[in-house]
């Protein structure tokens, strides 16, 4: 029963922060790797591979933290559905150390008025679809638990990966009632926030950790940060009057974790995420959506033998679309204040299943590793 409860938990640390992308503020839901640190429990030889489902439907419009409603009472709003699968494995080179990939197919859907012919009354008013579907960037990277596991009741592990550019950036699909008399359907890129990828070669730091409590109940915690080196990926946007940028983005994460009996497990943490106006490295220039969101993230897992699955629902508590670098230079340049805006969703939908496989002992293993065993 022990091992029953490891894996649960286990997987929860390993697979729950991946799942994150809240809208037009461009965190793609691949973007925060967060398995580059799911070597938890993995021994020397051990695999895990896991297979997750993500979705999430933006179309609330705020500027700042003030959500424009009117959007939404009107029928202009933006909507983006967004789906995600991701597969990934993971390796234990040895019981500290561990490494992974993260192959991640990406599906959406974007439907507007303003794209195809205007927002009334001055727009035509017709709503039409965008869609763009493919492999995004993939992911490996590689970390290390600072701590010999099973020997503390506490471990914190760093990690190191690199998001390769292996999504379509410069995706097109067509858009209704373009040009001087809007009587002209065109195929052109398709907005930034659906783009399958973001064009760049990324490094991402990630540090997560634990704390056992009891041999129920623990808390662990996540910060990750991804440096963009690229300032703009060279794609100009449906309007022709700049360049996708190729934002950094970031992520906090604190959450306890409780096993119930019979192999289930209960979990409620809560995330900051977004995407900064500046990045730390590089340029700032281009076109991006930056933000932030803060959510409430309940779950539930089940585990048996190898097995385990997992599902969790980031509820959206707080949203905020800051300024962008280009808002406040085109501020400065014209004497008028710009401030735009992004669509955010309520809530993500995230579920998957795991298996491990592997390894000279893995039931010894598991319970060696397991932070909270007690």
């Amino acid at each position: 029963m022990k091992n029953i409860y490891s894996l649960t938990i286990l997987l929860f640390i390993a697979v729950s922060i991946n799942s994150y992308g809240q809208g037009c503020v461009a965190i793609r839901g691949n973007g925060y790797s967060g398995g580059l640190n799911s070597g938890i429990g993995l021994s020397k030889g051990e695999f895990n591979a896991q297979l997750g489902y993500r979705h999430f439907k933006s179309y609330k419009h705020f500027r700042g933290s003030h959500e424009e409603v009117e959007r939404v009472e009107n029928g202009t709003e933006v909507i983006n559905k967004s789906s995600f699968v991701d597969l990934s494995l993971r390796y234990g080179i040895t019981d500290r150390w561990f490494t992974n990939i993260i192959l991640p197919y990406v599906n959406h859907d974007r439907s507007s008025m303003y794209e195809h012919g205007g927002n009334p009354p001055n727009g035509l008013g017709e709503r039409h679809t965008t869609a763009s579907s493919g492999l995004g960037d993939i992911r490996i990277g590689a970390g290390f638990w600072l701590w010999e596991p099973g020997k503390h009741d506490f471990n914190y592990s760093l990690g190191l990966g690199l998001k390769l550019p292996t999504g379509s950036y410069d995706y097109e699909d067509t858009f209704y009632n373009q040009g001087d008399n809007r009587d002209q359907n065109v195929k052109r890129v398709v907005d930034q926030s659906i783009q399958p990828g973001d064009g760049g070669t990324g490094l991402a730091l990630d540090i997560q950790g634990y704390q056992k409590i009891n041999h129920r109940f623990g808390i662990n915690t996540s910060v990750y940060y991804l440096f963009n080196f690229q300032e703009t990926n060279g794609v100009l946007t449906r309007s022709g009057r700049s360049k996708f940028s190729v934002p950094d983005q970031f992520a906090v994460q604190v959450g306890s974790y409780y096993a119930t009996m019979k192999g289930f497990s209960l979990y409620l943490g809560g995330r900051v995420e977004g995407v900064p106006a500046k990045d730390l490295i590089g340029g700032d220039a281009g076109y991006r959506r930056p933000g932030y969101a803060v959510s409430l993230e309940p779950g539930a897992g089940y585990a048996y033998k190898n097995w385990s699955l997992f599902a969790s629902v980031p509820i959206a508590m707080y949203r905020n679309r800051i300024q962008s670098y280009e808002d406040k230079v085109r501020t400065q340049e014209t004497g008028v204040y710009r401030h735009g805006d992004a669509a955010f969703a309520d809530y993500l939908v995230n579920v998957g299943v795991s298996f491990r496989f592997g390894g000279a002992n893995q039931d010894a293993t598991v319970v060696k590793d397991n932070p909270f065993y007690n």
